[in-house]
């Protein structure tokens, strides 16, 4: 459905609680990797563990912007919040003049566990953005469906997930009969898997390619005519030279003269022909 837009489009789409719940657990498994977060941009390089994890007591009474800025770059997490603040930039197209006009980087995302005067010490920051360890969004775990968000836990989040999604030993005691998707292979090295000896023992050997010659028009392909036949490429050669020949013939001033001379003189006999054959007819 195209513009303008309506009112009855089907703007949303059902997803299994199971999938949200999967996507959001490989989100959060995907920030503890620090391959994955420097690689979505975040600037890690100076924190002193991913995941960041910070006691509660560091939180506790952070209520102005300075102290918060204080925290962050004692963590040395500072950094990425100066590259969120000096990626915003004016959106390009149309998006611009359509309520949307600046786009910008996102920071590190803060994940708490008590309410706390932290929402007012943190909003105002650029690219930082604070959640509730019970309601994280997927959209900000991987924004733009790229994992690998840079998260700063408190010790008491950190220490809920296991209430809220389990291990792989117990199940979720805050989410009813829930349990952690396992994964399909212990090894994610798939080459290193096929290239083993074990699996190369019993696989069948590689195939010869056989490759089909194609048929192909001789009038069309000149090199497939000669194959055919070779007198072609002599033939060929012949009328160029000839016509190179005429070309030449034609363009030399004397030569050019000669021809004209010529044509006058047999249109000349074939004038005089003409009339002595009208002057014999009538004769009789």
């Amino acid at each position: 459905m195209f513009a303008p837009t309506k009112t009855w489009r089907r703007w949303h789409r059902h997803v299994n609680l199971n999938q949200k719940r999967a996507a959001v657990v490989s989100a959060l498994a995907a920030s503890a990797l620090s391959s994955l977060v420097s690689a979505r941009g975040h600037k890690i390089s100076n924190i002193p563990e991913v995941p960041l994890v910070v006691s509660d007591s560091a939180f506790s009474g952070l209520e102005k912007t300075k102290n918060a800025v204080a925290l962050l770059k004692a963590l040395n997490a500072f950094e990425d919040v100066e590259h969120s603040k000096n990626s915003k930039k004016v959106r390009a197209g149309r998006g611009k003049s359509r309520n949307r006009r600046y786009v910008q980087r996102r920071g590190p995302l803060v994940v708490y566990d008590e309410a706390g005067p932290l929402n007012l010490a943190f909003r105002n920051l650029p690219g930082v953005e604070v959640q509730h360890v019970s309601r994280l969004n997927l959209l900000s775990l991987a924004p733009g469906g790229h994992l690998g968000r840079f998260i700063i836990w408190t010790k008491g989040a950190f220490a809920r997930l296991d209430a809220l999604y389990g291990n792989y030993k117990t199940a979720a005691q805050e989410k009813v009969g829930y349990r952690l998707p396992r994964g399909k292979v212990t090894n994610a090295d798939i080459a290193r898997i096929i290239n083993s000896s074990e699996i190369q023992a019993v696989v069948r050997p590689v195939k010869p390619r056989t490759f089909s010659t194609r048929k192909k028009n001789p009038l069309k392909n000149f090199g497939f005519m000669v194959k055919l036949n070779p007198y072609a490429l002599a033939q060929k050669r012949r009328t160029l030279l000839k016509a190179q020949k005429a070309l030449k013939k034609e363009r030399d001033p004397k030569a050019a003269a000669a021809q004209r001379k010529k044509t006058k003189a047999i249109k000349k006999r074939r004038a005089a022909y003409y009339k002595a054959l009208l002057r014999d007819l009538s004769d009789k």
